[in-house]
């Protein structure tokens, strides 16, 4: 038995412990303590943190010493407190046995995503403390964790990205061709596990064979006192086929997919995570022609319905552009009745009690049939500078003078 009579002292969340949160919702638990003897007890509170810290060092010689300059920053967006047990001056005595004191916080309507990163993080967590006459506080910590959504079915991350770089190949002083690069995607916003289709072009008209690339990249931007520290990490990639000299390669949609991947951070003073797709070729004895399309990794993924019809005319347009598809030029013609219903079917209505009652006098070559197919198929009629129905003199206005 641990001295003091408390046995144990914990926090639980009422969702799993791999369930996240998100902006606006509640964030609801209960303290769990238990007792071997009757313990007085002068307050129990609970308190809920969130944030972002940034922290790095940077060294610089000067003369023969070395000077670190530390830099560091931070930005709260959690802060809440609920008093289970009053400090009302007198002491509670609670009994022998287990107690459970439920909590509830509201969480404010926007939050940062939860991250870890090497010069900085964004952590939420809830702490309880229980407070004691002459004893240590004793004190139980849950760290949750906090997904804020990013939809991107929005116009700006449905819409297609596209670019084109190009570079002439040098070694020692000597010019050896023009390599180009074009590249597209259909659309800026993804989810972790989906495919992303990459159309590009290569044109290598230089002496030497080169060699096509693409990478999803994140870049993790840690900022602080107006200086910033990066970190790149390549979280996907694919390599093509080298392109011989005076060659062109065509990607027609190499799939690129997206791994369980942090969704990008935007809205974060101190830090960001962001992503790009990086298509670059390796060009030998030269450095290599680079170019950048922005990505953003998004938590809800494109409905199936709505905004996703836009994005299925812009891929459309899209293959257009590239040559890589064409739309019909009329519809397809409906099949043939026969085609579509059986022999025995129309044989077996031709029996059925309920046969369709058949009008002898009117038939499909008579005037209602022809008056419905001529109001359909007439064509408009011709414009023409003289009334070709003019008003009889009867109907004719006359002026006043006549």
């Amino acid at each position: 038995m641990r001295p003091g009579g408390v046995r144990s002292f914990a926090l639980e969340l009422a969702r799993d412990p791999g369930g996240a949160y998100r902006g606006g919702e509640r964030l609801c638990g209960r303290v769990l303590l238990e007792t071997a003897s009757p313990l007085r007890v002068t307050a129990l509170e609970v308190a809920a943190r969130g944030g972002a810290v940034t922290h790095w060092l940077e060294g610089r010689s000067v003369g023969v010493n070395a000077v670190s300059s530390d830099y560091a920053a931070a930005e709260t967006y959690l802060r809440r407190r609920q008093l289970l047990l009053r400090d009302t001056g007198e002491m509670t005595t609670l009994p022998p046995g287990r107690h459970e004191f439920p909590f509830s916080f509201q969480l404010p309507p926007t939050l940062v995503t939860s991250f870890e990163g090497k010069h900085g993080s964004v952590r939420y967590c809830i702490k309880a403390t229980l407070h004691r006459p002459w004893v240590p506080a004793r004190r139980a910590r849950k760290v949750f964790t906090v997904i804020e959504p990013v939809d991107i079915n929005t116009p700006a991350l449905l819409a297609p990205q596209a670019g084109a770089r190009e570079k002439i190949a040098r070694s020692w002083y000597s010019n050896r061709g023009l390599v180009s690069l074009s590249a597209k995607i259909d659309r800026k916003g993804y989810t972790p596990g989906e495919v992303i289709p990459v159309f590009a072009e290569i044109d290598n008209g230089s002496t030497r064979p080169v060699l096509p690339r693409a990478a999803v990249v994140q870049t993790q931007t840690f900022m602080a006192r107006g200086a910033r520290k990066q970190k790149r990490a390549v979280v996907a990639s694919l390599s093509g086929e080298p392109v011989g000299p005076g060659r062109r390669a065509l990607w027609q949609g190499r799939a690129l997919r997206i791994p369980p991947v942090g969704p990008s951070i935007l809205h974060c003073r101190v830090l960001h995570v962001d992503y790009t797709l990086k298509v670059c070729v390796d060009i030998p004895g030269s450095s290599k022609l680079l170019l950048e399309l922005p990505l953003v990794i998004g938590t809800i993924p494109l409905h199936p319905f709505g905004s996703r019809s836009s994005s299925v005319g812009s891929h459309a347009s899209f293959l257009l552009d590239w040559g890589l598809g064409v739309l019909p030029e009329r519809p397809e013609a409906p099949p043939e009745y026969s085609d579509v219903v059986a022999d025995e079917e129309v044989a077996a209505m031709e029996q059925s009690p309920f046969r369709l009652l058949q009008d002898p006098d009117v038939g499909v070559e008579g005037p209602f049939f022809a008056y419905i197919q001529e109001f359909r198929y007439r064509p408009p009629p011709l414009y023409s500078e003289e009334d070709p129905n003019p008003p009889s003199e009867a109907m004719r206005p006359r002026c006043m003078t006549c």
